[in-house]
């Protein structure tokens, strides 16, 4: 976590001020009425929205000190029920318990400020789902000693009201997760703490990588402040050799933009890691797999960069790979050169080696990219493109590769037959040739499958009484 900006810290605070000054607070004091306070909350929570999503986008890691700012009594708590909702989707969740890997002390903090808030009657209002979820996803001892540590008891029965039994059952809690984080689906509000020693890495590690990939997918997000931090991490030799820090840094050289001088550090990082670092090649492979499989998946940016830092006097399998890789973003898939050199190389590995999973997946991104831009009308193309799959499939004879093929060829059919919804249209019938004359020899469809496909649905008769 970073300190908050004087800049921002002045905004937030001039906004308190401006609030504690108005007629509507003054206002609401005196009659204590729930329309006012509304009225307040109309009034001040667009602002203090607008302060923390500017922070979010260009300062993410000062998010925290803003929020700990928000939490103060003359912010009279009208941003609070956001903030929760942020402070339980933020907690780290471990996907084979969907519970929280870890307690949530901001959580504790912002739930806390709610609680003491003089406007605790009407705040209550609009967060029990936010309690129930935070709850839910927490230890029960955690709950438990959370919920003691408030003195008044009405505080106690309304919290204990918020422990639901139907969150037990993990199949509930997960669904439950997912209708709750659908509500702030549209909201930037991640964070998280860089790890300064090997311990804190592996408690924070995971996270740490879900953030970054999150940054690098978000529209119009200004990464230049991780910068500083993402470097002083990828240099520090207590967490060198470990998977979880040559992942992260991963991350940032090949999705991150930075000067030569960044350039530079990191060169001299990955050479020092490729010469000593035992398994670097393997887990190098392993997480470059997880990206085609996830996102952000690797383009030609990505392998321009990775060669970028490459020393090619380093005996192993990297120069070789991205040499190749540079060669398909050149000339195409298309290329008989390339595939004559694909094959050589690919024919040096084990066919389930990372590395050889990495080959497939990088040209089947580049078909992927090229099928899912075509519009229906577009067919043609994917005709033309699809000249090319048997080449590849030669090369790789790996049934996933196929299957993959197959998914991204259908959905494209699909999406055209939903156009082409006249049977006796050259369209169609284009469309109803090819995949009859080619899907079955591919193996993306059977013979029962392509008839289906392209089967009449009967209408139903009607029935007299």
């Amino acid at each position: 976590m970073q300190a908050l900006d004087p800049k921002y810290l002045e905004r937030a605070q001039a906004i308190a001020t401006q609030l504690q000054n108005s007629d509507i607070l003054a206002q609401y004091l005196e009659e204590e009425e729930e329309e006012l306070y509304q009225a307040l909350r109309d009034a001040f929570e667009p602002q203090l929205a607008e302060l923390h999503a500017e922070v979010a986008m260009h300062h993410p890691l000062q998010l925290i000190a803003l929020e700990r700012e928000l939490l103060k009594e003359e912010y009279e708590g009208v941003f609070l029920p956001r903030l929760l909702g942020y402070a339980v989707l933020r907690g780290e969740i471990s996907p084979d318990t969907v519970m929280y890997t870890r307690p949530q002390e901001h959580l504790k903090n912002v739930l806390e400020a709610i609680v003491n808030s003089a406007n605790f009657d009407i705040l209550k209002k609009r967060i029990g789902q936010s309690i129930q979820i935070g709850f839910a996803l927490s230890s029960q001892i955690w709950v438990t000693n959370l919920i003691n540590s408030f003195a008044n008891p009405k505080v106690r029965k309304y919290l204990e009201m918020q422990k639901t039994d139907r969150y037990r059952d993990i199949r509930s809690r997960r669904l439950g997760l997912h209708r709750y984080a659908r509500q702030f689906a549209n909201a930037n509000y991640l964070t998280a703490d860089f790890p300064q020693s090997l311990n804190e890495l592996k408690l924070l590690g995971s996270n740490l990588k879900n953030f970054l990939r999150y940054r690098i997918q978000l529209d119009g997000a200004d990464n230049s402040s991780l910068i500083a931090p993402l470097l002083a991490l990828a240099e520090n030799k207590e967490l060198q050799g470990t998977p979880e820090h040559l992942q992260i840094s991963m991350l940032f050289a090949l999705f991150f933009d930075y000067d030569d001088k960044v350039k530079k550090a990191l060169q001299k990082v990955f050479t020092k890691l490729r010469k000593d670092m035992p398994g670097f090649e393997e887990i190098w492979f392993d997480f470059l797999r997880e990206l085609y499989l996830e996102k952000p998946v690797p383009g030609q940016v990505q392998d321009q960069r990775a060669a970028a830092l490459l020393d090619p006097k380093v005996e192993d399998e990297l120069p070789a790979y991205y040499e190749l890789m540079l060669k398909l973003h050149k000339n195409g898939y298309t290329d008989t050169g390339f595939q004559k050199d694909l094959q050589e190389f690919y024919d040096r590995h084990e066919g389930l080696s990372p590395i050889n999973e990495c080959l497939r997946y990088a040209v089947l991104a580049r078909f992927k990219d090229e099928i899912e831009k075509l519009e229906p009308r577009d067919y043609p193309q994917f005709f033309e493109i699809s000249r090319h799959f048997t080449p590849y499939m030669e090369i790789f004879v790996n049934e996933r590769f196929n299957h993959l093929l197959g998914e991204t060829s259908m959905k494209f059919v699909k999406k055209c037959l939903k156009t082409f919804t006249d049977k006796r249209s050259k369209d169609y019938q284009d469309i109803k040739k090819f995949v009859s004359a080619q899907f079955e020899d591919w193996g993306f469809l059977n013979k029962k499958q392509i008839v289906e496909l392209f089967k009449t649905p009967r209408k139903r008769k009607k029935t007299t009484a």
